[in-house]
């Protein structure tokens, strides 16, 4: 869940969501719109029990600093604290009977704080330009949570950007050895079938967020030749985005495999290899 208090803010995915949500508005984006990409673009949060609660919880408390919070967004966060579905969460997550009586209590005073009126709203701040972390080709290794290694191939790289972005192909690769660039160009990329994804490939934007952070975390093990362009506003919008780098690369891998132990793999394959083509993805309908 990459919690590390029982505070509202203190998780990933609040942070993530947050932060997205005010490099839009000091970009001079209005909160309807801001509001609506935020949500188009963690689309995969949705189908996350353990993620799905924070994004509102970061969405209700950024347009409440904004001073326009939206009566459903509002209506959301209501439902999700007076149904108890968040403690539901925790308990399943293992947290203990203390950690959720104070997340309990963070509740309930968020709650009133959505109830009241903020003063003023919050000033937008100048823009700030991010390069993207990795090149175009850079083979990523990273440990998993069975201290295995995973892999990934960063497909397009956007500089000049707010966001500084990043196209990530994730892949199946789990072993205990550092994979090489030939084993990341040969492997499977990770098709998503738990939770709520039908069968979805994990090919995903990440933006410049906690740079440093995500460095100590992924090794580069190499490059290869990318043929294919994936910048195009054709292409660009056919993925998802996200800043979570530990929740895509990491998390959502845990997630697929813990899941193969009860429920059958994906039917659906695609090597990296054939990802990476010119003119392969226009095949691949099943996927667009």
């Amino acid at each position: 869940m990459g919690t590390w208090g029982t505070g509202i803010s203190s998780n990933d995915t609040y942070a993530d969501v947050y932060t997205d949500f005010f490099d839009l508005y000091n970009g001079g984006k209005e909160v309807d719109e801001i509001t609506d990409i935020v949500i188009r673009r963690n689309q995969e949060m949705l189908g996350m029990p353990d993620a799905v609660n924070d994004l509102w919880f970061a969405l209700a408390k950024a347009q409440w600093e904004c001073k326009e919070l939206q009566p459903e967004i509002y209506e959301q966060v209501k439902t999700i604290v007076e149904s108890g579905d968040d403690l539901k969460v925790w308990a399943e997550l293992g947290a203990t009977k203390s950690d959720i009586g104070k997340r309990r209590k963070v509740l309930e005073k968020f709650l009133l704080l959505l109830q009241s009126e903020r003063p003023k709203a919050k000033k937008r701040k100048k823009k700030v330009i991010r390069e993207p972390i990795f090149k175009k080709g850079d083979c990523l290794t990273y440990k998993l949570a069975n201290d295995n290694y995973g892999g990934a191939l960063v497909l397009e790289a956007e500089y000049g950007t707010e966001l500084g972005l990043n196209l990530i192909a994730v892949t199946r690769i789990n072993q205990a050895k550092k994979p090489s660039v030939e084993e990341i160009r040969e492997a499977e990329v990770l098709i998503k079938n738990f939770a709520k994804w039908d069968e979805k490939p994990e090919i995903i934007w990440l933006s410049n967020y906690k740079a440093s952070e995500v460095k100590e975390l992924v090794e580069v093990m190499g490059s290869i030749d990318i043929e294919r362009e994936f910048i195009s506003s054709e292409e660009k919008y056919k993925y998802p985005y996200t800043s979570g780098w530990k929740m895509t690369l990491i998390d959502g891998v845990n997630w697929q495999f813990e899941s193969e132990k009860t429920k059958s793999k994906p039917k659906m394959t695609l090597a990296v290899k054939k990802l990476i083509k010119k003119g392969f993805w226009e095949r691949l309908t099943s996927i667009a």
